[in-house]
């Protein structure tokens, strides 16, 4: 079985636009940056890796790639999005840095068990911060026990 998330990678247009976004405005400190000169084939390439460290120990991590060309296009919050949970005071200095740069910010919402504030990275992604309502776990559980039921009704519902 997996243990836990290390990180996530996604690509970036420009590494330190990433990291003013993820650092100064969502709070995640920069933890490593790995300059890569050769895919693991041997093929010549100009890349730098970064990680930003979240509390739990995992990372979010970009590549920005010299010369290979990544189309970026505008993603519906259903498409592609990525939750972080953190706590009120530091959504609040989220929110604030956001809007003190001009960036969008939307919310809260209240998903019943979490209230979610969503912002935009520069290459465009949704970043969701996310605050856990009273009651998160045992609805979790609630959920958990009933999860696979609901996912086989949807199923049989779809067409062929």
């Amino acid at each position: 079985m997996t243990k836990s998330l290390h990180h996530m990678a996604f690509r970036c247009r420009d590494s330190e636009a990433t990291r003013a976004f993820y650092e100064d405005v969502i709070g995640l400190p920069l933890a490593s940056t790995l300059p890569i000169e050769a895919t693991t084939t041997g093929r010549g390439v100009r890349a730098l890796h970064t990680f930003f460290e979240i509390k739990d120990g995992s990372y979010l991590a970009f590549f920005e790639v010299d010369g290979q060309p990544f189309e970026f296009k505008t993603q519906h919050d259903f498409d592609l999005h990525i939750a972080l949970e953190t706590d009120l005071p530091a959504l609040a200095a989220a929110v604030s840095a956001a809007k003190a740069r001009g960036l969008e910010v939307r919310g809260p919402s209240d998903h019943g068990f979490i209230r979610s504030t969503y912002f935009r990275d520069p290459d465009g992604y949704v970043v969701e911060l996310t605050v856990r309502k009273p009651g998160h776990d045992e609805m979790m559980a609630r959920e958990r026990a009933s999860a696979r039921e609901r996912l086989d009704r949807w199923t049989a519902r779809q067409p062929a």
